[in-house]
């Protein structure tokens, strides 16, 4: 039987036009390879509906729906009011509570039965996230025998943050049901190999790999990427500008989702030091474009209040009656749109915390003018500056730094950012989806297969 490929994420594509990183990312590998994806359905159900088809082109999409309580307790509870402030180094939010761990389980064991009842043999199968870290187990619990790997979007937690995690003990014995952990960065790579290391039960073998009890497992990074040549084709299309008659002479550029790992705080007061500070008649906007996120948790609720009271006292001190300095859009914008603002942007704004990657970086060096680039002004927590080492490198935490750093790149001469922009968009053609795909595939293929296998 024929090797076929079965991806499992949270999210699936429900339309013809994807969106999102992962998702883009997922929609072109199984486009070339064809093959099975299966995540959860927009709405929800009584738990017990089989899996439903939403598509068959060009590779079979399969939905399984939750229930509104598992909705509540393992996607909005666990996943996303434990895992993600852990991986995302804010402790401070974690929010436990009992059902959410029961929930979490749950799901992953019924997503396992799913996939049980459809794999074949020869499969490759391919996990993503940190909503499904036990589905490799509850998997071999029921008897998979097929190399099974794991990618991780989001930044991988420091040992010391595990130890929130109920029965912390469990998590390294999770991952390693995998053959492959597939990380954003080296960094990450470092970090998982920490947990290994303290936890008596796993042994460092001298190909690098990990054994862990009876079992062997791949660590390796792959830094995901765009397609450079679509969003910059995006760019460069005639179209009216997205600012309709109100284009400001010169702007930065902020694209976010609405999330306390970004800065946005932060990125929005060193805005602000910067008009402060400056010498000259220079009014710079600032576009910040973040939709909204998870808008059930009240962390989500509490810095979209603040983000509005902040640029609300911003504009307050420096707007005149021809300028406004922040323009803060809560709501998406369409692709096109953002690939031309990026374009004509003087520089961009990552100021994230914590960020796996953050492609954002990457679309706005794509969709730049070689001649005439802009500056790209990026986090040192963000996963993209372990190679994009020519952008302008900031702490998020810092906002006096943060402010000299959009100083600087209004100012910087022009030779100075063509150089800098041509060794990021090298970075950029490096580390396309294609590759990035390619390159997990081929590893996971070659990997040491399981026991049984």
């Amino acid at each position: 039987m024929a090797e076929r490929l079965i991806v499992i994420s949270n999210r699936i594509p429900m339309g013809d036009n994807p969106s999102g990183g992962l998702v883009v990312a997922l929609h072109d590998a199984l486009a070339r390879s064809g093959g099975v994806w299966l995540g959860a359905h927009p709405e929800t159900g009584d738990g017990s509906e089989p899996l439903e088809e939403v598509g068959r082109t060009p590779y079979q999409r399969l939905a399984f729906r939750l229930t509104q309580e598992q909705l509540d307790n393992y996607y909005l509870g666990f996943s996303n009011s434990v895992l993600w402030p852990l991986c995302h180094r804010r402790g401070d939010l974690i929010i436990m509570q009992r059902d959410y761990v029961d929930a979490y389980s749950q799901v992953n064991a019924r997503v396992a039965q799913l996939i049980a009842d459809i794999v074949t043999p020869d499969d490759l199968i391919w996990i993503h996230d940190y909503h499904f870290f036990p589905l490799a187990r509850e998997l071999r619990a029921l008897g998979v025998l097929n190399r099974i790997g794991f990618f991780l979007h989001i930044p991988f937690p420091a040992l010391g943050d595990l130890s929130m995690l109920p029965e912390p003990e469990s998590f390294a014995d999770c991952l390693a049901h995998y053959n492959l952990i597939g990380l954003q960065t080296r960094g990450d790579v470092a970090r998982c190999l920490e947990m290994f290391r303290a936890d008596p039960r796993a042994e460092f073998l001298p190909d690098g790999n990990v054994k862990f009890l009876d079992r062997v497992v791949s660590l390796k990074s792959f830094p995901i990427g765009i397609d450079a040549g679509a969003f910059r084709a995006e760019a460069l299309q005639d179209a009216p500008s997205p600012f309709g008659r109100e284009t400001p002479e010169r702007y930065l550029i902020g694209v976010d989702r609405l999330d306390y790992s970004k800065g946005l705080p932060n990125r929005f007061r060193a805005f602000a030091r910067y008009l402060e500070n400056r010498t000259t008649d220079t009014r710079p906007c600032f576009v910040q474009i973040a939709p909204p996120s998870r808008e059930q948790v009240q962390a989500y609720q509490d810095i979209t209040r603040e983000l509005e009271e902040i640029a609300g006292n911003v504009n307050g001190r420096f707007a005149e009656l021809d300028w406004t300095p922040i323009r803060y859009i809560h709501r998406p914008v369409p692709r096109g749109d953002l690939a031309r603002l990026h374009r004509k942007a003087s520089a961009c704004l990552v100021t994230s915390t914590a960020d796996g990657m953050n492609l954002v970086a990457k679309e706005f060096v794509a969709a730049q003018d070689p001649e005439d680039p802009g500056v790209l002004v990026l986090s040192r927590f963000a996963g993209a500056a372990e190679d994009m080492t020519e952008a302008v490198l900031v702490n998020p935490y810092d906002v006096d730094e943060m402010a000299r750093a959009i100083g600087e790149a209004l100012d910087m001469p022009l030779e100075e950012r063509q150089r800098r922009h041509d060794a990021c968009l090298k970075i950029v053609e490096q580390t396309g989806t294609a590759q990035w795909s390619h390159d997990f595939l081929h590893a996971l293929r070659t990997c040491i297969p399981p026991l049984g296998g």
